[in-house]
């Protein structure tokens, strides 16, 4: 009798943890800041308002100075060398190949939207508060300064609407764009807050689990858009 109660009793203790776990909201904090060669993107956790929480300070990968571009070439040939004897390949295309291309490209189209489907469905359930984008720039010219001023504020106009688009918005984002015309410098600050249930990650994860598994989850797409809308 002791045994079953004990087993009752971890049971439900399991079973309270795992719907807690669910229905916690998660907090991602994230604040960057870009000032010229300077780079600082900094992200935190946080659950039960903020008992439990977690820093990261993410390294950011810089370009050397001396090396501003990467260039792969390929080269192969047969002989010693390249420019004698061309080897020439034909190669035939039949019916099947074209179908069989039809078929992948078909294939390749359908998984794409499963794909969007559950990432969206997801993204509709993360909020975003707090959202913060300044910035400060300048290329030592007036006029140039002035129209790369009307270039980033329209930028960041459409990133902000596509943001709003997938995710839902609580406040109005804060964006502001100063120009310096007397110096060249670039200097920007993003910070936004991220908050979502834990148990619709798991959801989403559980999907895309089973959606590179070869599962079939599909839906209607149009059905899909219209609902998350």
């Amino acid at each position: 009798m002791n045994k079953l109660f004990w087993l009752w009793l971890s049971l439900s203790i399991l079973l309270f943890l795992f719907i807690l776990i669910i229905f916690t909201k998660i907090t991602i904090l994230l604040n960057y800041y870009h000032h010229n060669d300077n780079d600082d993107l900094k992200v935190e956790f946080k659950i039960w308002f903020g008992l439990i929480k977690y820093k990261l300070n993410v390294p950011l990968i810089k370009i050397d100075d001396n090396s501003p571009s990467l260039v792969v070439k390929s080269h192969s040939h047969m002989g010693d060398s390249a420019a004698e004897n061309p080897e020439n390949t034909v190669n035939q295309i039949t019916q099947n190949d074209v179908v069989s291309s039809f078929e992948k490209t078909k294939e390749l189209l359908e998984r794409v939207i499963d794909l969007h489907v559950i990432v969206r469905k997801f993204f509709k359930r993360v909020t975003i508060k707090n959202f913060e984008w300044q910035t400060l720039m300048g290329v030592g010219d007036a006029a140039h300064t002035g129209m790369l001023t009307g270039a980033i504020w329209a930028i960041k106009g459409s990133i902000v609407s596509i943001l709003s688009h997938y995710f839902r918005l609580k406040e109005m984002p804060h964006l502001s764009v100063t120009p310096h015309f007397q110096a060249a410098v670039i200097q920007t600050q993003l910070t936004c807050m991220f908050q979502f249930r834990i148990g619709y990650a798991i959801l989403a994860g559980l999907k895309m689990i089973k959606f590179w598994k070869g599962g079939k989850p599909r839906s209607n797409f149009k059905n899909e858009k219209t609902k998350s809308v």
